[in-house]
């Protein structure tokens, strides 16, 4: 008669720390682990990709990316949640609704962020030094440079461009100043078009969730976004048909893929304007089967080439 009783607390404290480590996973955002991606951009472009050891070392360098990038998340979730508590969707994240405390996060996030730090100094001193400018770039933001108008949307595009750097030190190869400039493009068309779906999505209410929306318009983030789109297609189209492409791949005809850029960004921009999204690129990628598909096909169709 006694075990049911007895049984109960086991039970309900299996349930909390279940609940806890849930809450714990879901501030990590592993979802926006996609966006280590980036990292790999050098190992391809170098012609590196059949290179064990050179794959090894990008594998590794994106995982200490995913582990500073969720310390970096638990730190702005910390920071944000009474902003968040304004947002109909962020209200939902673990530290907004109370479901972890911020000790709890905080700890985890610390300990994440010794372990990249250390992993990343064993793998190479410059990367070590690209990650940590990541992290304080990141802690910088949180704290202040996400209040000054413009600046905030650069801030998020450059985490994008460190990955990309980050994955070519870690290898040893130089980096195409196309490839920063096309990175550069698409990360900052990325991130106006964020920006512009948490204006749309909150309307009068946008400044109560970020205090910095209220300096944005709609019709000013879409001639951003209009500038961007166009420099992006361009710039990559002319990076295909440069003499540096032709003298690293020769005989390959890498503007074949203009295409998939072109469809894709078309793509991203009707989900933005059409359906409204745009406020999380990781989840839109993953949502959307046309866009993942013609993203897949983009990256089949640049390895095809450079390798075969």
């Amino acid at each position: 008669m006694d075990s049911p009783t007895t049984s109960l607390p086991v039970r309900t404290t299996a349930r909390g720390r279940s609940s806890t480590l849930g809450a714990l996973l879901e501030t990590l955002r592993p979802q926006q682990w996609v966006k280590n991606g980036f990292v790999f951009a050098a190992l391809i472009f170098s012609q590196s990709l059949t290179r064990w050891d050179r794959c090894r070392e990008v594998i590794l360098a994106a995982l200490v990316f995913c582990l500073i990038s969720s310390a970096a998340y638990v730190l702005n979730d910390i920071l944000d949640a009474p902003e968040d508590r304004h947002h109909p969707t962020k209200k939902l994240r673990p530290i907004a609704a109370g479901r972890i405390s911020a000790t709890r996060a905080g700890i985890a996030g610390v300990f994440l962020g010794i372990v990249a730090l250390a992993e990343a100094w064993r793998l190479d001193l410059r990367f070590f030094g690209i990650v940590a400018a990541y992290l304080a770039l990141n802690a910088l933001y949180s704290t202040f440079l996400k209040r000054i108008v413009l600046l905030d949307v650069f801030i998020v595009a450059a985490g994008f461009l460190f990955r990309v750097i980050g994955g070519g030190l870690v290898i040893r190869v130089a980096i195409s100043p196309w490839l920063i400039v096309c990175t550069t493009l698409l990360a900052l068309f990325i991130a106006l078009s964020k920006r512009r779906h948490e204006l749309v999505l909150l309307g009068t209410h946008a400044s109560d969730h970020r205090a910095i929306l209220a300096k944005y318009t709609p019709y000013f983030l879409d001639q951003l976004i209009s500038i961007v789109t166009a420099s992006t297609v361009v710039s990559y189209a002319l990076y295909t048909l440069s003499p540096d492409v032709q003298s690293k791949f020769p005989g390959k005809r890498l503007e074949i893929t203009i295409p998939f850029v072109l469809f894709g960004i078309f793509r991203y921009l009707h989900l933005v304007h059409h359906d409204q999204q745009g406020g999380n690129p990781a989840r839109v990628l993953f949502t959307d089967p046309v866009l993942l598909s013609v993203v897949v096909m983009w990256a089949a169709s640049v390895i095809f080439i450079i390798y075969l």
